[in-house]
């Protein structure tokens, strides 16, 4: 019913930028929320950055990262300067949306896209 499809994903030098989109599409009748998560093998996932008012960052991120929406193309961005090895992730797009014909919330995530960061 709601599709999530993440691109942008790549391997950058340390120092280096890349960024992120996340569509949203299909049977949306409302989108809550949009979020970017990240998760390495072994680990679980961590939320990266989350488009509310004012937007929620994880420490680790805050000040290199910048996340935005356009809500009329239903799409999410998430902006990576300054990139770190230990940045390197599987970044998912998380979308909270109540579809066509459903009256409740349910959370729809992408298949993620691989971020690499190395020399």
């Amino acid at each position: 019913q709601v599709q999530v499809v993440e691109s942008g994903g790549g391997l950058v030098q340390p120092g280096g930028s890349l960024r992120l989109s996340c569509v949203a599409s299909g049977a949306i009748k409302s989108i809550n929320a949009m979020d970017w998560y990240r998760q390495v093998p072994g680990e679980q996932r961590e939320l990266v950055a989350s488009s509310g008012t004012p937007p929620v960052y994880a420490h680790s991120v805050k000040d290199r990262f910048t996340i935005s929406r356009d809500n009329a193309k239903n799409t999410l961005y998430l902006q990576m300067n300054s990139l770190k090895p230990d940045d390197t992730a599987v970044y998912y797009c998380y979308v909270k949306a109540v579809a066509r014909g459903m009256v409740a919330f349910h959370g729809y995530w992408g298949q993620g896209t691989q971020v690499t960061v190395s020399s």
